[in-house]
């Protein structure tokens, strides 16, 4: 009997972001204890999905995005079984069937399956050249559409959104933006922030309507036009849903694991079947669905460390969002819009397009810093999000803290970022 059979088989369903984050964390804790298998819908190795708005805007190649490369998973002795999907689990026989009809056996199960795109319930999105955007294929299928001259409607201010914008901008194609709230990254952005991304999007020669909503799809066959609620009707040769997502529990709730929103689990990503596991977009932790990268990756190594013996649990992520959109530097974390009881702190200087928005709290004689918006120039938006995440007094450096981390005391100024920063 080879050392490998004698390994406690796990099987992972799915092979994003926090499937990749999980298997490299347990190897590394756990190197001879689990026979690891991976499974994956898509035909592609695990890759970083937030760059796919830059492998649309020509700006990285498909290769770039690779997470990690064959002969790294071989080296682990992790098994891939790409572009076969699950179809369904057995709990009771602890098993996993795929679409070609092979049955996996597991010890421990762990559901990554991530989530994927809404289309609008209008008429006319079944239309071809109606996309949506967030995977490889998604891509690969606006990129091969994509030319000078197309006009497109992106359906979506969010992060997606407005990265699939950028891109098709970048193409060359005559680019708009529909937007149902009144700002755009209405969950990152306060309201000014929101009016000045949208200045900055529309100076990339990008359209952006909001209060809008889409009533239909109009064409002869294709694409021809988008229609408002108030009437309007846009030409478009393209549109792209990128209103939001779903978590995909689908495979989890036909095996009789509880779902809510999405795969319930405790403060051990446990589901409330035995050794089933769950992480990630799918992933509903004390009602909270996160659809960021970096609660999924904080999931991957509190459930590493538990397989592995020791002692852990996750009890929620601070919200933070640090990117850039269309040029522009954005951040924002914790509770940026200032709930009741809190005080803002705010300095714009609107000549050069800075903003920043910081919300304090004052508690038994101690101030903490509970939320931050930064635009424009976000090089303090960690040591921010760090302040929050410790929960430490800030009231002694309180003249300073709008001006970051250079100008504040030494205690608080030379205090290192942790490594997940």
């Amino acid at each position: 009997m080879s050392p490998t059979s004698l390994r406690e088989p796990v099987v992972v369903i799915g092979n994003g972001m926090a499937a990749a984050k999980f298997c490299e964390e347990l190897t590394a804790l756990a190197p001879e204890r689990f026979a690891l298998t991976v499974i994956g819908a898509e035909p592609h190795l695990a890759y970083n999905r937030v760059l796919l708005s830059s492998l649309l805007a020509g700006e990285v190649a498909a290769a770039d995005l690779t997470l990690q490369d064959e002969g790294w998973w071989a080296a682990r002795g992790i098994t891939l079984r790409l572009g076969c999907p699950a179809v369904a689990v057995d709990t009771e026989a602890r098993q996993v069937r795929l679409a070609d009809g092979t049955a996996l056996s597991y010890g421990k199960l762990v559901l990554a399956t991530g989530s994927s795109a809404i289309r609008l319930p209008v008429p006319g999105m079944e239309r071809p050249g109606v996309m949506t955007f967030r995977d490889m294929a998604d891509v690969e299928a606006l990129l091969a559409a994509a030319r000078p001259g197309l006009r497109a409607v992106v359906i979506g201010g969010g992060l997606l959104g407005l990265e699939a914008a950028t891109g098709l901008a970048g193409a060359g194609a005559e680019t708009a933006i529909i937007h149902l709230a009144d700002r755009l990254m209405e969950r990152q952005l306060d309201e000014r922030a929101g009016e000045l991304l949208r200045r900055a999007v529309e100076a990339r020669g990008i359209a952006v309507h909001l209060d809008a909503a889409t009533q239909a799809i109009e064409g002869d066959g294709r694409v021809e036009g988008l229609r408002l609620a108030d009437g309007r009707v846009l030409p478009a040769d393209l549109v792209v849903v990128a209103c939001g997502v779903k978590p995909n529990v689908e495979l989890a709730r036909a095996a009789g694991i509880g779902c809510t929103r999405g795969i319930r689990v405790d403060d051990h990503l446990a589901t409330d079947a035995p050794d089933v596991f769950a992480l990630g977009e799918c992933a509903e932790h004390r009602g909270q669905v996160y659809g960021l990268v970096e609660p999924a990756y904080e999931q991957a190594r509190v459930l590493a460390r538990r397989l592995a013996g020791a002692a852990a649990a996750y009890a929620g992520s601070v919200l933070a969002t640090n990117l850039k959109v269309s040029g522009v530097h954005v951040f924002s974390a914790g509770d940026f819009l200032g709930a009741g009881g809190t005080q803002d702190m705010v300095l714009a200087d609107p000549g050069l397009g800075l903003y920043r928005r910081l919300v304090l709290r004052t508690d038994g004689g101690e101030t903490r810093l509970v939320g931050a918006v930064l635009f424009g120039d976000t090089t303090d938006g960690l040591f921010y999000l760090d302040l929050m995440r410790s929960g430490r007094d800030v009231g002694a450096a309180r003249a300073a803290l709008a001006f970051g981390r250079a100008y504040l005391a030494p205690d608080l100024s030379t205090q290192s970022l942790p490594e997940a920063a």
